[in-house]
């Protein structure tokens, strides 16, 4: 069974008696869905609609967890005690405990990644010391590759991605029912008015891909910029109205000087148009 611990997560924990009133009225995700064992991924957005910080929570007894990259939890924290003001709610943060992946085992014990489980992957969740195996993060990263799944950091920059751009609208990361949260009016907006413009893609090169952050061109033009890459497969994040434009007249795309082909998330439900104004929401 592959297990992979992750060195690079840190999480912060959220109780008290308005814990989940607290955290309903700030993030995206709608936590009346979500349940005892699963992990959602979800974000804190600036007004103007950019994840700001991005997460898996989980419940964890009567209060939350939520898992982030170690680089970004302690101004995670300083966020949420910002917002906290007269809650009786108690932050927390732990950077000792770590974060354990199990993956292609229906039977393993943690809580189910519910992004992985819109791409029809197993993969579980769990914290605290475990055996790990000789799978490493980089297995991981292929199968978040395979699966359509980005993360901060490696495919995007904090404070300059949409929740739609990396498909946070599809994933369960983002509610569109349970009322308002930071960002939310921008967030609605864009899902409504169908302007979401950059998504994300999974990338097959024709031979070995180059680097992260080297551009995708049709024509000599960028239209977009890989993230995570191993060998011939990546993830990045498009203009899928200009890819749509150049597959359906025969342009053909390049990471650098490599021939590549895109494909949208079968999940996703979305599909390349093939004019700038009919871009899928």
């Amino acid at each position: 069974m592959p297990k992979v611990r992750l060195e690079d997560r840190a999480i912060v924990s959220v109780s008290g008696k308005d814990a989940e009133d607290l955290l309903q009225g700030l993030i995206t995700t709608d936590l009346d869905a979500l349940t005892p064992d699963e992990a959602r991924p979800g974000a804190l957005l600036t007004p103007q609609g950019k994840i700001l910080f991005d997460f898996m929570v989980s419940r964890d007894g009567d209060g939350f967890r939520l898992e982030t990259a170690a680089d970004q939890a302690e101004a995670l924290l300083k966020r949420l005690t910002m917002y906290k003001l007269r809650s009786v709610v108690t932050l927390a943060l732990d950077t000792a405990t770590p974060t354990i992946i199990a993956f292609d085992e229906p039977e393993a014990s943690g809580y189910r990644d519910y992004r992985f489980e819109k791409a029809g992957a197993t993969v579980f969740r769990s914290y605290g010391e475990a055996e790990t195996d000789a799978a490493s993060a980089a297995d991981l990263d292929k199968l978040r590759i395979t699966s359509g799944i980005a993360v901060s950091g490696p495919d995007y920059a904090l404070q300059d991605a949409f929740p739609h751009d990396v498909l946070m609208d599809k994933n369960g990361a983002l509610s569109f029912r349970k009322g308002c949260y930071v960002g939310q009016e921008v967030v609605s907006r864009m899902q409504h008015r169908g302007t979401p413009r950059r998504r994300v893609v999974i990338v097959a090169g024709a031979s070995a891909l180059p680097e992260s952050g080297t551009a995708i061109t049709a024509d000599g033009k960028s239209i977009g910029t890989l993230g995570t890459v191993r060998g011939q497969s990546a993830l990045a994040i498009v203009r899928i109205d200009k890819a749509g434009e150049a597959m359906a007249n025969g342009v053909e795309l390049l990471a650098d000087d490599v021939p590549v082909t895109l494909t949208l998330p079968e999940w996703s439900g979305l599909a390349f148009p093939t004019s700038a104004d009919e871009a899928s929401a």
